[in-house]
């Protein structure tokens, strides 16, 4: 995995935090941009996204957290958000709109280059295998169909009522693990380890938002929450069983 593969945008309005981060990346041999507003962030990623975000939170106009909520109703790519705010209620709310880790100011710019390493190892990986880590072996090969969901699996599309859904990787993730095992109850934890993989670092109430997406897109989506549990999904004229599903 040559690190010259990557583009890594640093969004800061700092200048000089964002000249150290730019040296210390090239030395690994990384390509990247810098900008110093989400507006111009947002621009790029509608011209040339690159593979992975270094994003302060306290930026001029659009802020950091709104910039990541925009960016994960789109795609997965890595988000590693930089901020001064160091209290719990800022990171958790971080994590929770998805950003994939969270340092806070002043850092070590070779914290950072280990924390972006271990990111695009995690995200290279997640490309180039089955996303969900699940091994269906009794399920059909190319396409699951649960009531109005339909899910065509070598084409990664998702059908709902018909019509067809554009969905972020962990979003198809998601919904090919409900599928897969309908009616089952997951905990936070185990959907984590499914969609995300062992080594996620972040809160578990990342899958409360992948959820939530996954809800505005397919409205009436049968996903449940299940109290002090987790979620499952109801499939129409399906019965509960005592299938346990995957384990961690």
């Amino acid at each position: 995995m040559p690190n010259n593969n990557f583009r890594i945008a640093i969004v800061d309005d700092d200048q000089h935090i964002r000249h150290l981060v730019e040296v210390y990346l090239k030395r690994e041999g990384y390509e990247t941009i810098a900008m110093e507003s989400a507006e111009d962030a947002w621009e790029l990623w509608r011209t040339s996204p690159p593979d992975l975000w270094v994003l302060d939170v306290m930026l001029p106009g659009m802020d950091g957290y709104e910039f990541c909520r925009r960016i994960r109703n789109e795609g997965d790519v890595p988000i590693i958000m930089i901020s001064a705010k160091d209290n719990e209620v800022d990171k958790i709310l971080g994590l929770e709109l998805g950003s994939d880790d969270y340092l806070v100011k002043p850092f070590s710019p070779r914290e950072l280059v280990a924390r972006i390493k271990r990111q695009l190892q995690r995200w290279y990986k997640y490309r180039n295998a089955d996303e969900s880590n699940i091994s269906p072996a009794t399920l059909p090969a190319d396409r699951i169909e649960r009531g109005e969901l339909q899910l065509i699996l070598d084409e990664r599309r998702v059908f709902w009522h018909g019509e067809e859904i554009d969905m972020t990787s962990k979003e198809f993730a998601m919904l090919k693990v409900f599928a897969e095992y309908p009616n089952r109850a997951f905990t936070r934890s185990e959907l984590l380890t499914l969609i995300w993989g062992d080594d996620y670092f972040g809160s578990d109430r990342a899958v409360d938002h992948l959820i939530k997406r996954v809800r505005k897109k397919m409205e009436q989506l049968p996903i449940e929450s299940v109290w002090g549990h987790g979620y499952r999904m109801r499939t129409e004229g399906s019965v509960p069983t005592n299938e346990t599903g995957p384990s961690n």
